[in-house]
């Protein structure tokens, strides 16, 4: 039996944390009122975090929040949030840390010598301009400092919020230093307020990528996640409006469900697609080798077999039907300086 939904929220539930052995569970009836958000003190000593996925276009990364108040409950970050003492469900969107000292820790980063610079992803784990930072602007502050070392970046989000830092990213785009990507699921509006509650709709992403485009910012388009059997058959359209919108190039990347998140899909399909919840299974196993999720590098992406490779293909052709088969933008560290030498040379 699923668990019923929770208005505004993704998940409906708390799965048991995978490191604890004791669970909490929702009684069904009666209801529980959804969890009010609340935000929580990130003490973190570091904020620039590095990986080693040849899958991913950056080394390096920021993410100024952890836990996603978005709460799309597909979402593979989720599971990080277990490493916090939290479940992967309902705590993920409700309790955020906040890293309140990101834009110092991130100055001073960039300040030392050891630091080369490179390009750094502004997301990888949580959106960056999930709904908290309309309140702490620390995302912002960040911007404010890549701009002060003209270090690039790479922005992606799934939220119009976006658009309110224009003038910074305007401003790095003059140096080469930034590239945004707004990531699109779906154009359905309905389907979107379910599987992603907290996020801008799909026609104010393509908005975004008109202002961000209409700016001069190199802007391109992600379809994340591709759910087969459900949003597949989406992504031609999609890719025609975001290059209609101003989108320069685009990519995507397959659905997978790591730990607690299977469960918590499969629940959701139940609820609010359950004509097509054994076909989208069957579909997703079909390209994890029988399995709902597949962590190795260059398949967990992508996926494997006949149908991944036919989604590849309908990705191909439509990005060279709509011009989107090229890179956003090359970015560059030739203007990277750190403000104090930088005055220096000036003096000179």
């Amino acid at each position: 039996m699923s668990n019923p939904a929770v208005r505004g929220r993704g998940a409906s539930e708390n799965p048991a944390n995978r490191f604890h052995s004791t669970v909490y569970e929702r009684d069904p009836a009666p209801p529980e009122p959804g969890p009010r958000t609340t935000f929580i003190d990130d003490h973190s000593k570091s904020l620039i975090t590095y990986n080693d996925s040849p899958d991913v276009g950056f080394d390096a990364g920021i993410n100024p929040y952890r836990g996603c108040e978005h709460g799309c409950i597909y979402c593979y970050a989720r599971p990080l949030h277990e490493y916090l003492g939290f479940s992967s469900g309902l705590d993920f969107e409700s309790k955020i840390m906040v890293k309140h000292r990101a834009p110092v820790l991130l100055r001073d980063e960039l300040t030392a010598k050891k630091w080369k610079p490179q390009v750094v992803g502004v997301s990888g784990a949580t959106d960056p301009y999930q709904p908290a930072e309309h309140r702490f602007r620390l995302t912002r502050a960040c911007l404010e400092v890549f701009l002060e070392f003209r270090n690039p970046i790479v922005v992606i989000t799934k939220n119009q919020l976006v658009t309110r830092d224009i003038d910074l990213l305007a401003q790095l785009a003059e140096h080469h230093c930034v590239a945004v990507y707004v990531s699109i699921t779906t154009r359905k509006a309905d389907l979107a307020r379910t599987m992603e509650p907290r996020t801008s709709s799909p026609q104010a992403r393509l908005a975004a990528i008109q202002q961000l485009s209409a700016a001069g910012i190199p802007t391109g388009v992600f379809v994340a996640p591709v759910v087969p059997g459900l949003t597949d058959e989406e992504l031609p359209a999609i890719l025609e409006a975001a290059a209609g919108a101003g989108a320069r190039a685009a990519g995507f990347i397959m659905l997978r469900l790591p730990h607690a998140v299977a469960a918590m899909f499969e629940n959701w399909l139940t609820q609010h697609a359950p004509l097509r919840k054994e076909r989208v299974l069957q579909r997703l196993r079909e390209m994890r080798g029988g399995e709902l999720s597949e962590s190795t590098f260059g398949d967990r992406m992508r996926g494997q077999g006949a149908y991944a490779e036919q989604i590849q293909a309908m990705f191909k052709l439509a990005c060279r039907r709509n011009g989107l088969d090229r890179k956003v933008e090359t970015l560059s560290t030739d203007a990277f300086r750190r403000p104090g030498e930088a005055e220096q040379l000036d003096l000179l």
